[in-house]
């Protein structure tokens, strides 16, 4: 990964700053992307006009120098820490350290991405350097524009989020329809067999999966919803798979409404509405037009079919709750939002389109693609076919 840090830097020289510091471990995605190393503790990423520079333990100095995007790598004991741990305590030892290393690559003022930790900042704060807080986001803007091998990682997640929707449209397929209920080899089929099967098919894949959504009837009706007990025959079953690639660790997203047995003729009436508004959503991602203009054309179609929206009634419970779609990369959620106020759109953003409609009487559906945008429109990075009636695909 070649990440851009001319924004960064640009904002440093604005405003008169000499670095910017990020302290936290590589779940932070800023952190995983300015500094291109992944450990499972905090450790200090310092970007000024110099370059990028990393304070590390030594138990991943070795990892840190031949894998981190930096271009000076330190340890805690080059600025003294075990001296500094048995005089002052961890807090006070890892403070003045921290303080230390800036000290040497001579920074008196950094700004720090608004989650910095609060004793962190105090800490140095009480040791002569300024801490500003930099409000708008600047790394999060600049990951929001993917570079083409960015993109790349999405595609190759969503590829393994499509072999485990397999698995799980498989299963609600081939499942047998016993008093009601969907049952899989003599067993009722679950939301927790179907969660596990589809997990199974992801490590296989390279890719963990911190939770999902399977989820049916009433369940379906509350878009987050995990989902739990039997399937059932003749309920929308929503699908929501959200997965990262455990190497490059860029997420994905998509989700299916599958259904065994009949529909209602108003359940399929809404799942044919949020068809339409997915797809009248999707012609509208273009560079320019905007996160919120792409949110109205999708209610503008459910609208339209006699739903409500939350543009319609912000206090609505049913009908479509949600933004259209959102960013992702390494972070499941990340710019720019598909929603009221989301901004200009460009190309390079990873988005999700996915409206949806819920009611608990009636139950859940949503139709979910994963596109980036393009100088020209759209390239649909979902490959999966859309369809209620689930088919075997294994």
């Amino acid at each position: 990964m070649d990440p851009d840090r001319s924004t960064l830097q640009a904002y440093l020289a604005e405003e008169g700053l000499d670095g910017y510091l990020i302290d936290a471990d590589s779940t932070d995605p800023d952190q995983r992307y300015v500094s291109g190393f992944e450990a499972p503790d905090p450790f200090q990423t310092l970007v000024t006009d110099d370059g990028v520079s990393l304070l590390v333990s030594e138990l991943e100095y070795g990892r840190a120098v031949t894998e981190a995007d930096a271009d000076v790598v330190a340890r805690l004991s080059e600025y003294g820490y075990r001296d500094l741990l048995e005089e002052h305590g961890r807090y006070e030892a890892r403070i003045r350290t921290v303080a230390a290393f800036l000290a040497d690559h001579d920074v008196d003022a950094v700004a720090v991405p608004r989650g910095f930790p609060t004793g962190t900042a105090d800490g140095l704060r009480e040791h002569g350097v300024s801490v500003t807080v930099e409000p708008a986001g600047i790394v999060e803007d600049v990951r929001a524009v993917k570079t083409a091998s960015e993109i790349d990682h999405v595609r190759t997640t969503q590829r393994a989020n499509e072999a485990a929707m397999a698995t799980a449209e498989t299963l609600i397929a081939e499942a047998d329809v016993e008093d009601g209920r969907l049952v899989y080899d003599g067993e009722t089929l679950t939301s927790e067999r179907v969660t596990r099967d589809l997990e199974i098919e992801l490590l296989r894949r390279g890719c963990t999966l911190e939770d999902t959504i399977v989820a049916c009837g009433e369940d379906a009706a509350d878009p987050h919803d995990r989902g739990s007990g039997p399937l059932e025959a003749g309920e929308a079953i929503v699908v929501d798979i959200f997965p990262q690639d455990k190497e490059t660790k860029y997420f994905a997203d998509m989700t299916r409404t599958f259904l065994r047995g009949e529909p209602t003729d108003e359940l399929r009436r809404r799942y044919e509405v949020v068809h339409d508004a997915h797809q009248a959503a999707l012609e509208a991602v273009e560079p320019g037009v905007t996160g919120a203009d792409v949110h109205d054309v999708a209610c503008d179609v459910i609208e339209t079919a006699g739903y409500e929206t939350l543009r319609s009634n912000p206090d609505a419970e049913t009908g479509f709750i949600h933004g259209t779609g959102h960013g992702v990369g390494l972070a499941i959620h990340e710019r720019p939002t598909v929603s009221p106020g989301g901004g200009e759109l460009e190309p390079g953003h990873v988005i999700t389109i996915e409206p949806g409609l819920y009611d608990p009487e009636i139950g859940g559906i949503r139709i979910e693609d994963l596109v980036v945008v393009r100088e020209d429109g759209y390239e649909n990075l979902t490959e999966y076919p859309i369809s209620l009636e689930p088919s075997a695909r294994r």
